[in-house]
């Protein structure tokens, strides 16, 4: 829809539309006057900068801001020296919030020297009334704080921003809204994250996500489908489905539908090439899933299977709502129908109440399961979750010592695996010029693994077909055949 929008024949002088999302263009529209009015001021455009803490969700989310600053008429900057920065933060562990406040004290100083500098805060950490209150009264110089639940309203956002002296707040504690074509402005030219779901309703007593994200809500398939036939008319071949849990996919639907039937749906798209998601929880992985993965030409074989912890005990204690021994069960099936696949996961390293007894729970699934890589976590206690007032924490040189022994099994499997496939041929989704050796290109196989080749810039976003020379552990040299 944005591509057929002609903001110079918005009429600024009439009421702001009441609908989605003509409202936004309509600001859009009114952002580009005041960039206009800076240029004749400092002659120059203005510049934004969008700074990305966390998960792809945010990522993506910070593609939907980039978007709409460029429409607005702001030219992009690689650097917080810039006119206008904003901060997409993750809250999902304490220290998050603490890299932020680093960064706003830096960006404090810089404003009094520049004080036609703007500077905004969205995302999970100003979900936290403790963050706001926080930020009201330490850091006054910050002009926007919006969440989650409001991202589309970025453009109506900074309007009231760039008009107004002082603290913009918008914040909301739920919605069921979501708002479609808004503008993007993707990283890559050939991939894209494409958000299938917002929200969570695990309610894991670690995590804090349900509590800033909301409520599980799904976007209609047709949107979606729509969305990616667009995105493949302008060049993509390779997408990467996001959600919390994208397993539970469309249960909340007026009609609904499964996550496997979405992937059906999405196969049939022509110039669509690969087929990624994440994350998916094991609870909700069904046999319709597997025989649909097993089946597909496009979806690729990587899946990301957070085991958090091998103990039934822990497990409970963490509300995921499955026992090792279901675990163990979903990944055989997962093998026999797919042998090839590559399995990765999340572990969480003590837990409150983790016995040592636990955690060579947790030792024994690794071995069992024989992770392609793992993404290992020392347990912190987080303000606002079930956990954070259990009792028994685990002492910090306990947890540190299992950590480094978690991370030395989890880094030999994962090595071994990779090791196996050298010397075999396989096909490469080349993404980016080798940022320390610029004769090299560098992308991924279908099973996430990276990949250094000879080549040039004229090879980004092509696919190609490469031999495994050389494994690294966790990347590999080859060559292209």
């Amino acid at each position: 829809m944005y591509n057929e929008i002609d903001l110079n024949k918005i009429d600024l002088a009439a009421e702001p539309p009441a609908e989605e999302p003509s409202r936004q263009y309509y600001f859009m529209a009114k952002c580009r006057e005041r960039v206009r009015e800076f240029e004749q001021t400092y002659g120059r455009r203005p510049t934004a900068c969008v700074t990305t803490f966390g998960c792809q969700m945010n990522a993506r989310d910070s593609e939907k801001l980039r978007g709409i600053l460029e429409q607005a008429g702001y030219q992009e900057a690689e650097t917080e020296e810039a006119d206008f920065v904003i901060y997409n933060t993750c809250t999902v562990r304490e220290n998050a919030n603490n890299k932020v406040y680093g960064r706003l004290g830096s960006l404090g100083a810089r404003k009094k020297k520049h004080p036609q500098m703007k500077i905004a805060l969205c995302g999970c950490m100003m979900q936290e009334p403790t963050v706001v209150e926080k930020l009201k009264a330490s850091y006054g110089f910050v002009d926007l704080i919006f969440g989650t639940h409001n991202i589309y309203k970025f453009a109506e956002l900074l309007y009231l921003a760039l008009e107004n002296q002082g603290m913009v707040i918008d914040l909301w504690e739920d919605t069921d809204r979501i708002v479609e074509d808004l503008p993007v402005e993707r990283k890559y030219s050939f991939k894209s994250g494409v958000n299938i779901m917002f929200g969570c309703n695990n309610f894991c007593s670690y995590c804090i996500v349900p509590y800033v994200r909301g409520r599980e809500r799904s976007r209609s398939h047709k949107d979606i489908v729509k969305e990616i036939r667009g995105l493949v008319s302008d060049g993509v071949s390779e997408v990467m489905l996001l959600g919390q849990n994208v397993n539970s996919y469309g249960k909340n639907l007026p009609e609904p539908i499964t996550f496997a039937q979405l992937l059906k749906e999405l196969e049939k798209i022509e110039g669509l090439k690969r087929i990624r998601f994440m994350t998916s929880h094991p609870k909700d992985l069904s046999q319709e899933l597997i025989d649909t993965m097993a089946a597909s030409e496009k979806i690729c074989r990587h899946l990301h299977l957070p085991l958090q912890s091998g103990s039934s005990r822990i497990l409970k204690e963490m509300n995921r709502r499955y026992t090792r021994e279901q675990y163990l069960e979903l990944v055989g099936r997962i093998r026999a129908a797919m042998p090839e696949i590559a399995i990765t996961t999340d572990i969480i390293v003590g837990f409150p109440g983790e016995t040592e007894e636990d955690f060579q729970e947790t030792m024994d699934v690794v071995r069992k399961v024989q992770y392609d890589s793992a993404f290992t976590f020392i347990y912190s206690k987080r303000t606002g979750t079930p956990a954070a007032a259990m009792e028994d924490q685990v002492p910090e040189e306990v947890i540190k010592a299992r950590f480094d022994r978690l991370l030395a099994e989890v880094q030999q499997i994962a090595a071994r695996k990779a090791e196996a496939l050298t010397g075999q041929v396989q096909t490469l989704l080349v993404e980016e010029v080798n940022r320390q050796d610029a004769s090299l290109v560098s992308g991924r196989l279908g099973n996430n693994s990276v990949v250094h080749i000879p080549g040039d810039a004229s090879m980004i976003g092509t696919y190609v077909r490469v031999q495994l020379d050389e494994c690294k552990g966790f990347y590999y040299y080859g060559k292209a055949v």
